[in-house]
């Protein structure tokens, strides 16, 4: 039963995750009048907070190696304390402080989570044992695509069962019972014997590879943070196609779930390397699509979806099984380094957000409202033209990682 928890756990921090990456810019918009740039400072600011954090939790999960169900319990519960509150902010008086104070407990709670799962895949796998740390990864990503999809649903299920502004309230107490029951259902897998390494050097990450492998996180999650964004903007502004990025979202994740098995078979016969060659060109021509599309295109931007969340999929059962098989080889802590790891995904949010939310702010975008031409095509950049190029250059980086760098 051990599997079938560690997804469940990867089930609640996905679902928490969604709301932060891509419901956030609209919800703070719309709901609270928010203003873009706002938006883009407010979430800066929380990475020069992660900047510190992410590291020092990591420290301390290996730091109290017996201490991991307590970790487990906190990032939970600051989970089921944080969503209710997010969501149920009303406009005015000071909100942007607000909103700031319970996104730090949020990211907080989340970063935690986040390290202590990635970062205990020896402990958590049948062995530390290349193939056995990729079925976990497997079983792992399987549950945060699960996640996804049911945030994804959520608010606009809620919405059509009546709830009240666009159904983030009734979506905020969701999360909040979903952390408190998972909490309590995957406690058993806390308790396992952990197992921990040496501790970290930059010496040491670089000898094990794991550096370039914390570069290539940080440019390929761009990519995806700058997309994750800007989505709503682009399905509803740019596209026109009002109350379909729900679905669209849900098509997107689907795909990326129903990929990770072949991705994870495909990797262990051709290598992890390999495997990113293979799926990266997927989500470079959907970013090339995407900039040429109609208003309209429904069917076309379907399309895309599905194409680009394949390859999603084996960025996510990929990349952070690479990250622990090579820090398990060299005896490194995991958890201290997935601490870095967790930082450098999330500095891509916060870079993408804290430049392309003021752009198209500064070329008079707003949501939900008659664009001007050039604002629409500033989105229209932002959102397929520039993740191209990121998307590229992690592409390269990938194809200069060594030959034998995996499972096979």
């Amino acid at each position: 039963m051990v599997y079938p928890r560690v997804s469940l756990y990867a089930l609640m921090l996905a679902a928490a995750g969604i709301p932060l990456y891509i419901h956030l810019p609209q919800f703070a918009s719309v709901n609270l009048g928010v203003g873009l740039g706002v938006i883009g400072v407010i979430l800066l600011f929380i990475r020069l907070v992660d900047l510190v954090q992410d590291p020092l939790l990591g420290w301390a999960i290996d730091r109290w190696p017996k201490a991991q169900s307590l970790f487990a319990i906190l990032a939970a519960t600051g989970l089921a304390i944080g969503f209710p509150i997010l969501f149920t902010l009303e406009p005015g008086g000071a909100v942007s402080i607000r909103l700031a104070g319970v996104l730090v407990l949020l990211f907080s709670a989340y970063s935690l989570g986040m390290i202590l799962l990635y970062g205990r895949s020896a402990t958590l796998a049948k062995s530390s044992e290349a193939h056995d740390l990729m079925t976990l990864a497997g079983y792992r990503e399987a549950g945060m695509l699960a996640g996804v999809i049911v945030a994804a649903i959520a608010p606009a299920l809620f919405t059509g069962l009546g709830a009240s502004g666009q159904g983030y309230p009734a979506f905020g107490w969701f999360l909040g019972v979903v952390a408190v029951t998972v909490a309590l259902v995957s406690y058993p897998i806390w308790r396992r014997t952990p197992v921990v390494g040496e501790g970290l050097s930059l010496s040491g990450l670089a000898g094990a590879g794991a550096l370039r492998l914390l570069v290539l996180a940080l440019v390929n999650s761009l990519p995806v943070a700058v997309t994750s964004t800007l989505f709503l903007f682009f399905v509803e502004d740019r596209l026109q196609l009002p109350g379909k990025a729900g679905p669209l979202l849900i098509l997107f994740f689907l795909c990326a779930g129903l990929s990770v098995p072949m991705w994870t078979r495909l990797s262990r016969r051709v290598g992890t390397r390999m495997t990113l060659v293979i799926s990266m060109p997927l989500a470079i021509l959907g970013f090339i699509g995407a900039a040429f599309l109609d208003p309209g295109n429904l069917i076309g931007f379907a399309i895309i979806c599905v194409a680009s969340g394949a390859a999603l999929g084996a960025d996510m059962v990929v990349l952070p099984a690479m990250f622990s098989v090579v820090l398990t080889r060299a005896g490194l802590n995991a958890s201290a380094a997935f601490g870095i790891w967790s930082f450098a995904g999330k500095l891509g949010l916060a870079l993408a957000a804290f430049a392309v939310l003021p752009l198209l702010e500064s070329q008079g975008f707003q949501p939900g409202q008659v664009n001007s031409q050039g604002a629409l095509t500033t989105l229209n950049i932002a959102y397929a033209v520039v993740p191209c190029i990121l998307k590229l250059c992690a592409f390269c980086l990938v194809l200069a990682l060594p030959t034998e760098d995996g499972p096979k």
